[in-house]
């Protein structure tokens, strides 16, 4: 038996579950609300203050499902409660991050963008999503569901990975970039 697909999802006070026709999972709670279908082999139950996630064989697919379904309920759960967030970091002269409304303009050493000559890089806030840039250099990324949360951080820092002899370029904040050494002259 899996060991995360066994445990139980507490629901806190003022998140409400419902399972649906088709395991539709829909979760509702003070930051909003989530929706995801899960595959029908597996059996999701709510009792009480506590959502089940029961599997009927030992198969191989089902096996793996069954702490994915758990953790993924378990997420929408922390979601609407408390949201996620990513705070990325921008290292490097001259490269900077300005909020305009509601889109972010990465400055980060480009001169052409698609053959026209511009600086910025555009990317525009999603829905369900929010951008905060306390500093110039720092961008944080919030949101309820923490896979989109996850994806436009990785869009974002795919924009200008770091690169391992300076460390320029756009990181997570707990990211470690390892060094190398230059070359080394005769």
């Amino acid at each position: 038996m899996s060991r995360i697909g066994r445990m139980p999802v507490n629901i806190p006070a003022g998140v409400t579950v419902t399972v649906g026709e088709g395991n539709v999972v829909t979760v509702k709670g003070p930051r909003g609300t989530l929706t995801q279908t899960f595959q029908p082999m597996l059996t999701i139950k709510v009792e009480g203050s506590e959502v089940l996630v029961t599997r009927p064989d030992d198969e191989k697919e089902t096996r793996s499902l069954h702490g994915l379904t758990r953790a993924l309920i378990h997420n929408m759960v922390v979601g609407v409660t408390d949201g996620f967030s990513k705070t990325l970091e921008i290292v490097g002269v001259g490269y900077k991050v300005v909020k305009q409304g509601k889109n972010l303009q990465l400055y980060l050493g480009h001169s052409l963008v698609n053959g026209l000559p511009q600086n910025a890089l555009v990317v525009a806030e999603p829905e369900g999503i929010t951008f905060e840039v306390p500093n110039p250099n720092t961008i944080v990324i919030k949101g309820n569901d923490k896979q989109a949360v996850g994806q436009i951080a990785a869009v974002i820092r795919g924009k200008r990975p770091p690169e391992p002899y300076h460390g320029k370029g756009v990181k997570y904040a707990d990211e470690h970039i390892r060094r190398k050494a230059g070359k080394t002259g005769k």
